[in-house]
């Protein structure tokens, strides 16, 4: 036998010294966190571009003259009994804005104006009983997300009087009920760590070392929440970093501790001292982990393809969990291994886990073998027809953005949207922008251009100009304009694609100045086209990539494409369902989920990345036990039960875990999360039981020594075998004992 690896010689390394490895990364975890909640976090709702679109040079341009963007808030005052032309509605509203205006140091007293000031018709509903009150918040997004709480403090002093209801929406109150939602569906994802806990609980057979897999995980995620707070310093990141965070920590966490500890007691099981027992573990299963995590991790990098910020603080913050994880995983767990020893076994329950090892023909997973062999061409087209019909519903998706209107009746931004939606324009919320640049905009030519387009938006009901045209330089001026729909509708898209391509060119044809067409609804058209534009190009790299790993890990080319096919039909399945049950609206109701008329636009990206790198995971574990055992016998069909009935106990548990995790994740109020955690459970679900059970076993079946097929003019390739069961002799020194310790632990 070889001697040990990287993995398994940092495993015992850190046995060894397993007081100095765990003071190291407690250390580490109260610095990072120390430092980093002294520094804060630059977290923000906000997508940047990075190639610049014309909706990112529409708004570079204006916050350079302006100095900063101006967010408005639109304050809505209602009445059942009074209209505006009731003294008493006047009479509200006027001490509403006075006392709005007063908070100068958040307000705009001068930006902050209503109907009975300026008699502008369009604050006022068709049915005179609701008014709005556009007020300017001072300060960039982070301070007017602040500002706003002054604002809504205010309105909600006004909001209880007798006849008058208040609210207010904008960009950033609806920020804050986003921001709000996803801090819910962040403690949301707790409910899963009980039916975790269970099913660790059942795996083991025993509480403590159920136990150990949770505290890697926390550890992991917390450092990791810190170390993203400190890159946040220096690249602003998206606020919902912490829920991906979060999830994918929980998942691989997990998942990860599992594996070793599994194997660990496996060994110890089979008679092998402490120290040789971390060693194995450390050097297949902890040696599986290394490679499963980098495969994540190249997976999660295909985001950074896409030139925008919400997919790169997505890559960010899952690679460094994955990462985190890994390191904790060969290192702080054998430390944690070596100091409690047996005292893993704490807390067993009679009858419950079991031996991590079967005999050649007993238990479920033996037959399951046996009669997946024996029918491998059927097993083969059942599984695999049964994923493509789950995948077709995909073929029909629509791509959008979930907008206020996903949000449940209860928060106030989601009643103020659809007040705005029906008695005025919800344009108004986040209005286009169209940016003209010219040497001198108030030369002839330009001002002609800009009446002529003002006149074509004015004619056109589907339009309503808000606010005239604004000078901000002499090189400088903005037209506003409320579209029709919430800002990422296919409706508002539509109207603003139209002002791009036919109004503002007409009008503009011939006259020396560039205009762009900016706002929200421009920004999301922008992002939908560099969704469209790059989807290929991450493909091709996470493909790519996973093709040379897995041809290196498993010494053949025909292992690693057909785990790749495999991989993309249980991800396409996943899709389908998340089409099905969230555009459809197939049981979304008595699931508890919010039926929307597009999906997350970021979703299928995200989604690919993350379930390509977590289902290698479970073909990893399973398919290095086959070829450890394949090059011991050199039986294909004997190998292939063999792998399965070896690990089947021990995948299912870490599916189950994952799915609990990514299942918590779906019980927010957020559409968007709902959608990711559905569609995550159902792809790991499907790979460990559909693809990991029937499908890769019958396949490995019908093609027989064929699957370690390696052209010789490949030979040349390093070894990167996971698998290498290492010699026992030279890990027979020591391991210092906290305390002395049982003898067996009993199970």
């Amino acid at each position: 036998m070889s001697s040990l690896g990287l993995t398994g010689r940092l495993s015992v390394w850190s046995a060894r010294r397993h007081w100095l490895v765990i003071s190291g990364w407690i250390v580490a975890a109260v610095v990072i966190t120390g430092i980093s909640s002294v520094t804060g976090s630059r977290l923000t709702t906000d997508i940047e571009f990075s190639n610049s679109p014309e909706s990112q040079t529409a708004r570079e341009l204006l916050q350079e003259a302006r100095g900063s963007e101006p967010f408005f808030e639109q304050v809505i005052v209602q009445s059942d009994r009074y209209t505006v032309d009731d003294p008493e509605f006047g009479a509200f509203v006027t001490e509403l804005t006075a006392a709005i205006r007063s908070h100068e140091e958040a307000i705009d007293p001068l930006q902050t104006f209503s109907y009975f000031e300026v008699g502008d018709p369009s604050l006022v509903s068709e049915s005179r009983q609701t008014t709005i009150v556009p007020t300017l918040l001072r300060g960039e997004i982070d301070e007017a997300t602040e500002h706003v709480k002054v604002l809504q403090a205010t309105l909600a002093e006004f909001g209880g009087r007798e006849d008058f209801s208040v609210l207010t929406l904008g960009f950033a109150s609806s920020n804050a009920a986003f921001t709000q939602a996803a801090e819910g569906d962040l403690a949301a994802e707790f409910r899963a760590l009980p039916i975790a806990m269970v099913v660790l609980v059942l795996v083991f057979g025993a509480v403590i070392a159920a136990l150990l897999p949770m505290g890697i995980a926390f550890m992991a995620i917390g450092i990791t929440f810190g170390l993203v707070a400190l890159i946040s310093q220096v690249y602003e990141m998206s606020f919902f970093v912490t829920n991906v965070m979060m999830m994918i920590g929980l998942a691989v966490g997990i998942d990860y501790a599992l594996f070793i500890v599994a194997r660990y007691r496996e060994q110890r099981e089979q008679g092998q001292g402490r120290s040789p027992a971390i060693g194995v573990a450390g050097d297949t299963a902890g040696r599986a982990v290394v490679f499963s995590g980098v495969t994540v991790v190249i997976a999660l990098m295909g985001m950074f393809v896409v030139p925008t910020s919400i997919f790169r603080s997505f890559a960010i913050g899952a690679s460094a969990v994955v990462l985190v994880t890994i390191v904790a995983s060969v290192t702080l767990l054998p430390a944690l291994l070596s100091l409690m020893g047996d005292r893993i076994n704490g807390l067993s329950i009679p009858f419950i886990g079991g031996a991590s090892h079967h005999g050649e023909d007993e238990g479920f997973w033996a037959g399951t073998a046996r009669f997946v062999m024996r029918y491998p061409l059927v097993m083969a087209l059942g599984t695999t027809t049964l994923l493509v019909v789950m995948s077709i519903p995909y073929f029909s998706i629509s791509l959008g953005f979930t907008g206020i209107n996903a949000l449940p009746p209860r928060y106030e931004a989601r009643q103020a949207f659809e007040i705005l939606d029906q008695e005025f324009s919800a344009g108004r919320i986040q209005p286009t922008d169209i940016v003209i640049q010219a040497d001198d905009v108030n030369s002839p030519a330009v001002q002609a251009a800009i009446d002529e387009m003002s006149a074509a938006i004015a004619a056109d009901p589907t339009y309503a100009l808000v606010n005239g045209t604004q000078v901000l330089s002499p090189a400088l001026a903005v037209v506003s304009v409320a579209v029709p729909g919430e800002a990422a509708s296919d409706e508002a898209i539509t109207a603003m694609k139209f002002l791009r391509t036919d109004i503002v060119p007409e009008a503009f044809s011939g006259v020396a100045a560039n205009v762009y067409v900016g706002g929200p609804t421009a920004g999301n058209a922008d992002f939908f086209d560099q969704v469209a534009q790059y989807t290929p190009w991450v493909f091709a790299f996470v493909l790519g990539f996973s093709l040379v790993l897995l041809t290196l890990i498993f010494r053949s080319v025909v292992v690693p494409v057909k785990s790749i096919i495999m991989n993309l039909l249980s991800v396409g399945a996943a899709y389908g369902v998340v089409v099905a049950v969230f555009q459809w609206g197939w049981g979304a109701d008595a699931l508890g989920f919010t039926q929307v008329d597009a999906i997350e636009a970021w979703l299928p990206l995200f989604m690919f990345t993350i379930l390509f790198g977590l289902s290698m995971d479970y073909h990893i574990f399973l398919l290095t036990r086959i070829r450890e055992r394949f090059d011991e016998t050199h039986d294909n069909a004997g190998s292939v039960a063999y792998g399965l009935r070896h690990t089947a106990n021990l995948i299912t548990g870490a599916a189950a875990i994952m799915v609990a995790v990514f299942g918590g994740f779906a019980l927010g109020d957020l559409a968007m999360f709902q959608q990711i955690g559905l569609g995550l459970a159902v792809s790991v679900f499907l790979d460990a039981t559909v693809v990991r059970t029937v499908l890769v076993p019958s396949t490995m079946r019908l093609l027989g020594d064929f699957n370690w097929y390696m052209p010789s003019w490949l030979q040349w390739l390093p070894d990167l075998r996971v698998e290498r069961e290492p010699a026992i002799e030279s890990l027979e020194a020591p391991v210092p004992a906290a305390e002395p310790e049982p003898a067996t632990a009993s199970r």
